[in-house]
């Protein structure tokens, strides 16, 4: 493979910062490189020291251009392309109106292949080069998720829902299904490249108790693998959640029952959360998952990202889009409306800690980060390359930015697709290929 040595400005995370001047939280190089081989970084620093020593590397020249690791988006939904920006809902409402209706249409295989290349596309598009992935209940759309993943050589972590209840026609297996269309889908893909399979109940709501029984059993059968699934997400959600499990203590303690948390148990929303069940969540390592963009577009809640994060109990946390509840693809886009969330309850996140939360956080959220989210030697070469001066208004805006974090901040509250100038997946160049 042909080494390439990228030059400009170098950020990459250590810690996650606590401020803004919390210099040894990351490494940066006004004039760095980064040098890539086999698909992996090879070296890191000072571009004019590594330039020595690189060989017949190829130099690509991004200056002045920020050069970080990809983006990775903890939660989101492939099947929901076509129902992003859907009118007028709250949850339960919008799933029935507008989300099940159209995962029906993955039934078809074609379509299925067709919205995974689209998708993928739009990742890439964004600067994002991992995602955990919903699928639908249809095999066939897991199928074409992970091969079109493969072919691009994305590490993703991904599983086909299951929900046998309180969902159309032709969007229901059963538990034994559930459980044999899983396990044949691990043996098809799991650890295939770099892609890493997710046991994915959808929600409570959507699985019956047999069914939650069967995604226990796999989860001790793989202990090594994923678990994805929603939690807290709205009100009505939470009372009908009760009313299907009446002996439960709360929403959390379903999940609990069933063997489902642990460090690699993601669970998407969890906003309404009792002190409990967040010292439950705690306690095992689980990983809850904010969503700003969805949860202000479906007026589902506030996730209280300083109470989590700052409590005697800590939580992980990672953030994510939810793409098509979300309504950006673009996790600058999604970290722009976290910091309102945030800051609507009186805190501010400051924009070291957003973009350590989309790179170094989100790969220690998925258990991931021994393979990406910094620019170490020796990780894979998911990188992202971002231009603040992309679109007029933030190169007017440029010509009084003095410091590094208000390039950052500029970048999370105006950037977009606009803004990633190239992505590189496991070394190769991908934004600029696309067709």
């Amino acid at each position: 493979m042909t080494k390439l040595l990228l030059r400009g400005r170098i950020l990459s995370f250590r810690t996650r910062p606590e401020s803004l001047d919390d210099r040894a939280s990351y490494v940066y190089e006004e004039d760095g490189g980064v040098l890539i081989e086999d698909g992996k970084v090879a070296a890191l620093g000072d571009f004019t020291a590594l330039a020595r020593d690189a060989g017949d590397a190829k130099v690509i020249d991004h200056r002045p251009n920020l050069i970080l690791p990809g983006f990775i988006d903890a939660h989101v939904h492939v099947p929901q392309m076509q129902v992003i920006a859907s009118y007028g809902a709250e949850l339960l409402d919008w799933l029935n109106t507008y989300t099940f209706p159209e995962e029906t249409k993955f039934s078809d295989a074609q379509h299925a292949r067709r919205i995974a290349r689209m998708f993928c596309d739009d990742m890439v598009r964004h600067g994002t080069t991992t995602v955990a992935a919903y699928c639908s209940v249809h095999r066939q759309s897991a199928d074409a998720f992970f091969e079109e993943a493969l072919s691009r050589d994305m590490l993703v972590i991904a599983g086909k829902v299951m929900m046998d209840r309180n969902a159309p026609d032709g969007l229901r297996d059963s538990p034994q299904s559930g459980y044999d269309d899983t396990k044949a889908l691990i043996a098809d893909w799991h650890g295939k490249g770099r892609l890493h399979y997710a046991i994915t109940p959808r929600f409570a709501i959507t699985s019956t108790p047999e069914q939650m029984e069967m995604a226990g059993a796999l989860m001790r059968e793989h202990p090594d693998l994923h678990m994805q699934t929603h939690l807290s997400e709205n009100h009505a959600e939470i009372a009908f959640t009760q009313e299907l499990y009446p002996w439960s203590k709360d929403y959390t303690d379903i999940y609990d029952h069933y063997g489902l948390l642990g460090p690699k148990a993601l669970f998407g929303h969890s906003i309404h959360l009792s002190e409990r069940e967040a010292d439950v969540l705690s306690d095992s390592g689980s990983v809850v998952v904010f969503c700003p963009t969805s949860n202000l577009f479906l007026g589902s809640g506030l996730f209280d990202w300083q109470r989590y994060s700052k409590r005697a109990k800590p939580l992980r946390i990672a953030a994510a889009s939810d793409v098509g509840g979300g309504t950006n693809y673009s996790m600058l886009r999604t970290m722009d409306e976290g910091y309102k969330v945030i800051a609507l309850q009186g805190e501010k996140i400051n924009p070291f800690a957003s973009f350590w939360q989309i790179t170094l956080g989100n790969a220690k959220a998925l258990s991931v980060d021994d393979r990406i989210g910094t620019l170490d030697v020796g990780t894979d070469a998911d990188i992202t390359v971002l231009d603040a001066r992309a679109t007029p208004t933030m190169a007017l805006r440029m010509e009084t930015v003095t410091t590094l974090a208000e390039e950052l901040f500029l970048l999370q509250t105006l950037g977009d697709d606009r803004a990633i100038r190239e992505v590189y997946v496991a070394g190769k160049p991908a934004k600029t290929t696309l067709n």
